[in-house]
């Protein structure tokens, strides 16, 4: 019961610290792009006033957000109260408790969006999961990686569309690859730091380990307009490649674009035809180029030093260790925690709130 009320309490104290300070933030950054559009012609430059208004739409959206948390803090003070009242009735304040646990993770979230400042990390998320040469131990690894971060994706109130998806055969069970669409804003953001080579490690009594990978790409998916961006079409290499079946009942391809100066390759089988899937691979390409544009502080592509660009496959991101004893250790961030089954239930916060305190961090640097 004590410890109950401690957490409680605990979220409440941080809730009126926190949360009435950012009301007061979120309302005074409201008025001021209100005051904005009052003085501003709107027909004057189109695409500027549709980036404030997108804006004054946001921050109303939060300003709303915060008030119901001012709500639900209040709710589970008086919850508490009468709870004590009634010499502690334990469903009371269970009741409390699963209040202030939503009160956290708002919080959370919140914090978390106010630190994603880097470009495009705003946008949505478009991520690829490709099963490594492991066969299907690999495969089925990667299909424990798709379910740990829907299941993450869901207590965040994200809504993940898997859009491909190959199978060796439904039989066997596994992946080959994947690629999961997040059209929801800041899930580039939050997702980015998952990029690179995930390994499952397990050893057996006669000391001979199995490692099983997959690699991780994340890439931004626009939710508005993006930056002009022209590809010169002698650098693209495009394949079709036949498919037997694409998971819809219909016969297809998939489209492979290879991008000469740089190496990089992106595909897409998802959509109705092979026009909508070569223009969904484009736009890879497009998200994958701009990325890499910024990281190297370069503005042509023809300035791109092909070398700097990070493989993927090259890139350990965490380990999760089985046997002989269980642990989970992020490799960029240095965070370890015990149980891997309690991360791929979708438990990533620690490691996400790291990765993006870190990059907070070397951006200030």
């Amino acid at each position: 019961m004590f410890s109950l009320r401690k957490k409680i309490e605990d979220s409440v104290n941080r809730a009126e610290m926190v949360g009435l300070t950012a009301l007061e933030f979120e309302e005074a950054r409201r008025i001021k792009q209100e005051e904005m559009i009052r003085e501003y012609d709107l027909w004057d430059d189109l695409a500027k006033s549709s980036d404030v208004l997108i804006k004054l739409a946001d921050s109303a959206k939060v300003v709303d957000a915060l008030k119901d948390l001012t709500y639900k803090v209040e709710e589970a003070k008086l919850i508490t109260e009468l709870a004590e009242m009634d010499i502690i009735n334990y469903a009371l304040l269970k009741q409390a408790y699963t209040t202030s646990v939503d009160v956290s993770k708002f919080l959370n979230k919140y914090e978390m969006s106010k630190l994603l400042k880097g470009k495009y990390e705003f946008e949505g998320a478009c991520i690829i999961i490709e099963a490594g040469s492991e066969g299907v131990r690999s495969e089925i690894w990667a299909e424990q990686l798709v379910g740990m971060y829907m299941k993450w994706a869901k207590k965040q109130g994200l809504k993940g569309r898997i859009v491909e998806k190959r199978c060796r055969s439904k039989a066997e069970g596994g992946i080959k690859s994947v690629i999961i669409e997040f059209e929801q804003k800041y899930a580039y953001g939050y997702f980015l730091g998952e990029k690179g080579t995930h390994r499952m490690i397990t050893s057996h009594p006669e000391s001979l380990s199995e490692v099983s990978s997959a690699a991780v790409d994340v890439v931004p998916l626009f939710l508005e307009e993006t930056s002009e961006l022209n590809i010169d079409e002698k650098d693209l290499k495009i394949n079709y490649v036949p498919l037997c079946e694409n998971g819809r009942g219909r016969r297809g391809s998939i489209v492979q674009i290879q991008h000469s100066p740089t190496g990089l390759t992106v595909h897409s089988s998802g959509e109705r035809n092979q026009f909508s899937n070569t223009m969904k691979a484009l736009n890879r390409l497009k998200a994958k180029l701009l990325v890499i544009l910024n990281d190297q502080g370069v503005a042509s592509i023809t300035n791109i030093n092909k070398d700097s660009v990070i493989d993927h496959w090259h890139q350990e991101t965490r380990r999760y260790v089985f046997r002989p004893y269980k642990l989970v250790q992020d490799v960029k961030t240095g965070i370890q925690l015990a149980d891997p089954n309690f991360v791929l239930s979708g438990n990533l916060d620690p490691f996400i709130s790291a990765h993006i305190n870190n990059r907070h961090v070397s951006e200030l640097g």
